[in-house]
């Protein structure tokens, strides 16, 4: 039985969201649309595009939500995310890592047919060569924004003369369409001090504007400048350099960016809107009860998960191994049920969202609906 069929019987059930077959992948539709709605009107006022990373949820359901609040497109890490999107209806797409390879170039091509504005990142002359080919041999112009690095160093050309060089490269090539330029800083979206993050990511987007005004004084104008994240998502349109800002985590939240303070030691305003299920399978060692979900059921660069709902305060969830987790508690007298279940905050949202094949969608305790993860493992 697949997960999406395994716990279709408990929909509409009242107290059914604590009878899912563990572990589960929850959501919670009242945050999560709470969630949407703030970071639409946070654009909104600011005056920005919201081109939202569908690489957190992998979902096309998510991404046409998006899109109904305003949206001005959709961000994709991977060219197979893009695919997947694109074939449920989604063409408004910006691949925002570079594509290189034969085989990659020709699927970009299949898919820059397919859609209606297909935009792709380039940072190095050699690349845009390539596109430049590829597009041509397919016979449709190829939209592009310049990659720049801004700090991250992953990927990005240099600001100043490499990023002049690769301009003027792509003025040369007939089958590209330079559309304007992406910064991403990545390294700044979860410091601890809001000052350093304020005074780092504005910094990062001076270099951008820069870059921005380089294109315009060689006559290639900047229709988009996209970058930022949740992490600065309250930082970067101070700079007025931004058209679209790239947030993505805002839509479920994690412990990652719940631990961020987005000014005077306030919390972020978005609410923790996904969380994974467990049940407790095993309770003989005194202080402490094993779960049934362990490190395949988290990705544990971020730590383990953090004990949202259904647990003892002061309790605290560790990794017990591949298939099980433990719970331990601050009093040693206390314990929990066989069967109980628990429900946690998970340390890094889109890997841990890579690994289930669906979203339980509830709310208040009803499980209302079942929406597949429809790109999770794509990441050619």
């Amino acid at each position: 039985m697949s997960e999406l069929s395994l716990n279709e019987h408990l929909i509409g059930k009242p107290g059914g969201r604590w009878e899912l077959a563990t572990p589960a992948l929850v959501l919670d539709l009242d945050m999560f649309e709470r969630n949407l709605a703030a970071m639409a009107a946070h654009c909104e006022k600011a005056g920005l595009g919201l081109r939202p990373h569908c690489k957190t949820h992998k979902s096309a359901r998510i991404a046409e939500q998006q899109i109904s609040h305003g949206a001005v497109g959709l961000c994709c890490a991977k060219l197979a995310e893009a695919e997947t999107l694109a074939s449920k209806g989604l063409s408004a797409i910006l691949l925002t890592s570079p594509v290189v390879s034969p085989g990659g170039l020709a699927r970009l091509a299949a898919l820059n047919a397919f859609c209606d504005d297909l935009i792709v990142v380039v940072d190095s002359e050699e690349g845009a060569e390539r596109l430049d080919q590829s597009a041509g041999s397919a016979g449709k112009i190829q939209s592009v924004l310049i990659d720049l690095d801004v700090g991250l160093h992953r990927t990005g050309i240099g600001p100043g003369a490499p990023f002049d060089s690769l301009l003027q490269k792509i003025g040369q090539c007939a089958n590209l369409k330079f559309r304007g330029v992406q910064g991403y800083a990545g390294h700044l979206m979860h410091l601890d001090s809001f000052g350093d993050r304020r005074t780092k990511s504005l910094d990062a987007m001076r270099v951008l504007g820069e870059a921005r005004d380089q294109a315009a004084a060689q006559g290639m104008q900047c229709e988009i400048v996209t970058g930022g994240g949740t992490g600065t998502y309250n930082i970067d349109p101070d700079a007025g350099v931004l058209t679209d800002l790239q947030g993505g985590s805002y839509v479920f939240m994690d412990r990652e960016y719940n631990d961020v303070p987005i000014a005077n030691n306030a919390p972020m305003p978005f609410e923790t809107a996904l969380s994974v299920h467990t049940t407790v399978i095993s309770n003989n060692t005194k202080s402490i009860v094993t779960t049934d979900a362990g490190l395949k059921a988290f990705t544990a660069d971020a730590g383990p998960p953090v004990l949202q709902d259904r647990a003892p305060e002061g309790a605290s969830y560790f990794f017990f191994g591949d298939e099980q987790g433990g719970i331990s508690f601050a009093d040693k007298s206390q314990t929990l049920p066989l069967g109980h279940v628990v429900s946690c905050v998970t340390p890094h949202c889109d890997p841990t969202v890579n690994l289930y094949d669906c979203y339980h969608c509830v709310r208040g305790d009803v499980l209302v609906e079942i929406w597949p993860v429809d790109a999770r493992g794509k990441s050619q």
